[in-house]
């Protein structure tokens, strides 16, 4: 929930949690150090909350003229109150009344002083209701004047969740049955990639038969036992200790990572059948934003955690201006053109 990535993040003894996050495998024992309002979600918002009472610039400049106009208004209606009484047609100090009620109506300042705090209250919570924190009113009111808009690209510019966006199989292997297998085996699994595949499978509506002998090593693979065949699903290195050769399909595995992708071998029946592209997809509106922003003149600047290689291709795909990958903003400083 915190860091907004496509993977988990791995904690160990001693590391810091937020509440509200997912724990995806085993089991944790946790001192709660911050409750109620010191967590970190009650912080954010209170932090809308704050930004939403916050006063902008451009409203001291709108008090100001208030605290004229609203005299000068008075003023005004009591000028017409008492022509109309002196001079006006009879009743004279009912039309009086009416002509200085009208001007009061009329110049009411009301819009004025109201038309700022609302617009910045609204502007605010549209943000928060849409995934954007605005720390305050004067941030809003500058918006307008950017050239330059930093964005992370897991979670903004993608889905943030992977999914498969690639199927390679080997000669005399149909893309769905290496699918329907390898989900089998996958369907036992509780990593983010595993349930990529699943998710995959299911999208195309294949039966998952059941596996058997599952077992699935930390940070290597799956591997299982699918309608008497042996499926394993991993790295080459994971494959090797099978005994099986993913020379032949490495130069495949090569070009999926270039254009962003995660490569997953499968191996049936003692031989390699094919290999899964698992990716963060870009969101469907992602595309179209970034046009609108590049034509009304703004460079975007990407930031990713992701190496060179994920955060080239990514920005080549988008026409991302700028790239700064391999980053980390609470531990790396970065510097960019104003």
């Amino acid at each position: 929930m915190a860091t907004g990535e496509s993977m988990p993040v791995t904690r160990a003894v001693g590391d810091r949690v937020v509440g509200g996050t997912l724990n995806q495998t085993g089991a944790l024992v946790i001192r709660a150090e911050k409750v109620g309002r010191d967590t970190m979600l009650s912080r954010i918002v209170q932090m809308v909350a704050d930004a939403q009472r916050s006063r902008a610039p451009i409203q001291r400049m709108a008090d100001q003229v208030s605290g004229w106009f609203v005299p000068v208004v008075m003023v005004i209606a009591l000028i017409a109150f008492a022509a109309w009484g002196i001079w006006g047609p009879e009743p004279r100090l009912v039309h009086g009344l009416i002509a200085a009620v009208s001007v009061l109506i009329i110049g009411c300042p009301c819009a004025l002083g109201l038309a700022t705090p609302m617009s910045i209250m609204v502007g605010v919570g549209k943000g928060a209701g849409a995934g954007v924190l605005i720390k305050n009113a004067e941030a809003l009111e500058r918006m307008e004047k950017i050239d330059t808009l930093v964005v992370d690209k897991t979670g903004t510019l993608t889905e943030g969740k992977p999914a498969v966006t690639k199927i390679v199989a080997a000669q005399s292997l149909h893309q769905d049955e290496i699918l329907r297998l390898a989900a089998s085996v996958e369907k036992a699994s509780e990593h983010p990639l595993a349930r990529a595949i699943v998710a995959a499978a299911e999208a195309k509506g294949l039966s998952v038969p059941a596996v058997t002998a599952f077992d699935s090593p930390t940070g290597k693979g799956a591997v299982g036992t699918v309608d008497g065949q042996r499926v394993v699903l991993g790295n080459a290195a994971f494959l090797g200790e099978y005994g099986l050769d993913a020379t032949p399909l490495a130069a495949a595995a090569d070009d999926l990572r270039r254009d962003g992708a995660t490569a997953i071998y499968v191996e049936v029946a003692q031989r390699v059948a094919g290999i899964f592209a698992i990716a963060d997809p870009v969101k469907a509106t992602t595309q179209a934003a970034l046009d609108a922003l590049h034509a009304e003149g703004i460079c975007i600047v990407m930031l990713t955690g992701d190496n060179q290689t994920t955060a080239d291709a990514a920005a080549r795909r988008l026409g991302i201006d700028e790239v700064k990958p391999m980053c980390c903003p609470i531990k790396r400083p970065l510097s960019f053109r104003s």
